[in-house]
């Protein structure tokens, strides 16, 4: 079995399990972060939903997350992706350190942590798919790119119809394709804020700072890496 062969199973495999519900705890969070979030000060919530507002904005009309990196049309699929491995490990520890430095430094530096995680997110994302070849100052795949990150933060429900959409990409119309940034925005919050406002409380922010945000960038990691893998090896 090749390389290729071994990853595009594994990845069929991934995509099956997103079939599967979240474990109970997950699923029984949300009542918890409904209560916490209406505790929350108006200004951080409009703190998170401008910083996600902005980020899609400036994904589809700037180049600000697109920082050209060394490639090769030689380099076979495996080369890519260990290329990929260890740009994610730098990121990874990137969003740890920033998470543990934020989370240290009070309610308004650890609130700051969420457009500066955003940031390191959507960077992973652009260099990963220049890494598999992909052209990404072409408008719809910059919006691919938004879906991924969509999929990685989303509820059970939503999660599978995103994957449906990037599976059947090039065949999807074009309005099945539009990204739904309040849509987008509401999901990732409701993923990550349980464990985000965690990060505000004083005397453990610091550490849950640091694991979360490298979770977070782990997730990101293997999300990406599997649909490239369906999208691009069941094309070869």
């Amino acid at each position: 079995m090749t390389y290729e062969e071994k990853k595009y199973k594994e990845a069929l495999m991934w995509s099956r399990s997103l079939e599967k519900r979240s474990g109970v705890i997950q699923r029984t969070s949300k009542g918890l972060q409904s209560a916490i979030n209406q505790k929350i000060p108006d200004r951080v919530h409009a703190v998170v939903t401008e910083s996600i507002k902005r980020m899609i904005e400036l994904s589809l009309t700037s180049s600000q997350y697109i920082h050209p990196v060394e490639h090769n049309e030689k380099w076979s699929f495996e080369e890519r992706e260990e290329l990929i491995k260890e740009r994610l490990k730098q990121y990874k520890s990137t969003a740890s350190w920033e998470g543990a430095g934020t989370g240290a430094g009070g309610f308004w530096l650890g609130v700051a942590d969420f457009p500066m995680l955003l940031s390191i997110k959507m960077k992973f994302l652009f260099d990963t798919a220049q890494f598999y070849g992909v052209d990404i100052n072409r408008y719809e795949e910059r919006v691919y790119l938004l879906h991924i990150f969509m999929l990685t933060f989303s509820s059970d429900k939503e999660k599978v119809k995103v994957r449906d959409v990037l599976l059947n990409w090039e065949n999807e119309p074009l309005e099945r394709k539009k990204v739904d940034w309040k849509t987008l925005q509401l999901e990732y919050r409701d993923t990550i804020d349980l464990v985000k406002l965690m990060q505000l409380v004083p005397g453990v922010g610091a550490i849950v700072g640091y694991v979360a945000n490298g979770r977070f960038l782990e997730q990101l990691g293997e999300t990406t890496m599997n649909i490239y893998r369906l999208r691009l090896i069941s094309h070869t």
